[in-house]
């Protein structure tokens, strides 16, 4: 269990020494088991697009919900970092047409969209590294989305917020800024979890 006590630095340390610690065979697991269940959740079966993202190192595995999603007809989208950390966003093709960026991250190689093309987005996954049970959702600390979801509130989008996590990441606290937006639900391998009415 990772204990929330602390600022969000220390508690980012912890959770990142956790992912690291894993297998690669417990990551497999759970990434199937999080793609199971992330594909149960009303907000994805009614979606005609998602706003998602492509998992990269040790975070919860996305491509096979990625592919999941697409396979049934929805449009996905995914960010591309832009150079003061906003983001643009692209539309998913598949495996083949994801091109290395930086900071080891993976974005399509197709037509940029805009930066305001996530507000289209019925649901948005979000990357993270942890949440608690008020819904208050701890990022890598890059501000990304957090512009991201400063953009749906400024356009009145109200697309579902979901957050992909381990098991082991929903912890009783996350420290929360005045800028810090609560999510609706979290996705484990484990299960699905709701907050708010």
């Amino acid at each position: 269990m990772i204990k929330s006590e602390g600022g969000k630095a220390e508690l980012r340390r912890a959770l990142l020494a956790a992912r690291a610690a894993m297998s690669g065979r417990e990551r497999t697991a759970a990434g199937a088991a999080l793609t199971e269940r992330a594909q149960e959740l009303p907000e994805l079966t009614g979606a005609d697009t998602v706003a998602a993202y492509v998992s990269v190192g040790h975070e919860p595995p996305t491509r096979a919900l990625l592919d999941a999603l697409r396979e049934r007809g929805v449009r996905v989208l995914l960010p591309v970092l832009l150079a003061d950390n906003d983001l643009d966003w692209g539309e998913y093709r598949g495996t083949g047409h994801l091109v290395r960026a930086d900071r080891g991250l993976l974005e399509p190689d197709g037509p940029r969209l805009g930066p305001d093309a996530v507000t289209a987005a019925d649901a948005v996954l979000l990357p993270g590294l942890a949440v608690d049970g008020r819904g208050m959702r701890l990022g890598r600390g890059g501000g990304s989305y957090d512009r991201v979801l400063a953009r749906l509130e400024r356009a009145g989008a109200t697309p579902a917020l979901v957050v992909l996590l381990y098991d082991d990441e929903v912890v009783a606290r996350v420290p929360e800024e005045p800028h810090d937006h609560p999510v609706h639900a979290v996705a484990t391998p484990g299960g699905v979890r709701r907050f708010g009415g």
